[in-house]
């Protein structure tokens, strides 16, 4: 980015070097740029490792408004485009516009689901996959009429139908598949910038935008095998998932509630401990005291490792990087494909804050939205202690029938104190 702006004032200048504007349009350009970078700077500086995720959703938005931009501006100057080349012209503006409208609203919603401001249930509107695959084939048709007749009303209504498909798109994706939503958004703001390139002639540009893009679909695939997931129904809003017939907040039996002084009698007396941590762990920031919890546990002569899933948290290694940052050692952090076999020898789970990587619907489940996608087989083990602050759904929506197991016991509040209340218990 730097290099970039770095040739854009220097390309400016030397255009337009002795003009009359020249001094104006240079002071312009350098006083946007450091209003950027300084709230840049600022949001960068204040996140937490938890906000990160909608911090980048909204980045994204930021590259499809660019594209949108300098798409209409495109439109409306076109004298500096050759004869024999008007037509593609046409057709690039019409294209990057509809790229940087969809990929604008699409990461508004995800912005909104990430930061909890709206519901993360998927919207299930009456034929939802008719209206996607609808304004996929309008969006052909209105760009073939647009290359041969550009007329400024053709503009404005792909202009208006992107915005509406990218805010369906999203809205109609469950908050179990949004990490790969985050990486899909972050692809699509690459062909937007890429387009963008092609319309601005800026060969920077459209090679970045395009490796930005390439990388950020194959991740958004490998996610998708790595969630037993369609990589084709996640990009395309969820197609082919209909509509839950049960409600996914009804009561499926009785919980049995613990406290802090009888789950450290219950680790005093385990061979063996697995530790599977989720989001509420990172909101808790109670990866220190977990630090500690198992440094205390391992000097008792009691075998700990932690499971990880793929997706825990809202980022891939987002769980890893807190629990590095905690000094967990390496070696006990283990990936769920490698310590899922040991859950059925393992005397006590800690499942701290996680809640859809752990359901037992996935596997058991065949009418559950999250059916199919890899969990952690944490019921298996002897006892399994829920840290939680409340009996609510996961970020899917989905309810966690583990909870009313006969050897699940929750542990209700802040993960953070009630971590600390069992090393003092212990």
């Amino acid at each position: 980015m730097a290099i970039a702006l770095v040739a854009t004032i220097a390309s400016l200048a030397l255009e337009t070097w002795g003009s009359p504007q020249s001094t104006l349009a240079l002071s312009l350009l350098v006083v946007v740029i450091l209003i950027g970078a300084g709230i840049g700077l600022w949001r960068a500086r204040v996140v937490e490792m938890t906000g990160m995720p909608e911090l980048i959703a909204l980045l994204h938005s930021f590259v499809g408004l660019a594209a949108v931009l300098v798409g209409w501006n495109g439109a409306l100057d076109s004298s500096h485009v050759p004869d024999n080349f008007v037509d593609i012209h046409h057709g690039e503006v019409f294209i990057g516009v509809f790229i940087g409208a969809v990929t604008f609203t699409g990461s508004i919603v995800a912005y909104l689901k990430l930061s909890a401001r709206i519901s993360s249930r998927p919207l299930m509107l009456p034929g939802k996959n008719f209206l996607n695959v609808g304004a996929l084939v309008a969006f052909v048709g209105l760009t073939a009429w647009y290359v041969v007749v550009p007329d400024i009303w053709l503009l404005v209504a792909v202009t208006v139908l992107a915005l509406l498909l990218g805010w369906h798109l999203v809205a109609s994706i469950g908050g179990g598949d949004m990490p790969v939503v985050v990486s899909m958004l972050n692809s699509y703001s690459g062909w937007a910038a890429a387009a963008a390139g092609f319309l601005l002639n800026n060969n920077l540009l459209i090679v970045t935008g395009a490796l930005v893009g390439s990388s950020g679909a194959y991740l958004s695939y490998i996610m998708c095998r790595a969630m037993n997931r369609s990589f084709i129904s996640v990009i395309a809003g969820g197609f082919g998932i209909e509509k839950p017939a049960s409600s996914d907040d009804e009561e499926v039996g009785e919980i049995q509630e613990i406290d802090a002084a009888s789950v450290a009698e219950m680790l005093s007396s385990a061979n063996s401990v697995i530790i599977t941590p989720g989001y509420g762990m990172a909101v808790a920031q109670a990866q220190y005291p977990v630090a500690e919890l198992t440094q205390q546990l391992i000097a008792k002569g009691v075998t700990v490792r932690f499971g990880i899933h793929p997706v825990a948290g809202r980022l891939p290694g987002h769980m890893n990087v807190l629990l590095a940052e905690a000094k967990v050692p390496y070696d006990i952090v283990l990936e769920m494909d490698e310590v899922n076999d040991d859950f059925s020898s393992t005397d006590v789970v800690l499942v701290v804050g996680a809640n859809d990587t752990c359901n037992p619907a996935a596997a058991e489940d065949p009418g559950s939205p999250i059916a199919g996608m890899p969990v952690l087989h944490v019921w298996e083990s002897s006892k399994v202690i829920v840290f939680k602050r409340s009996m609510s759904s996961g970020y899917a929506g989905v309810q966690n029938p583990l909870f009313f197991r006969e050897n699940a016991f929750m542990l209700f509040g802040d993960a953070k104190e009630r971590v600390e209340d069992i090393i003092k218990a212990l």
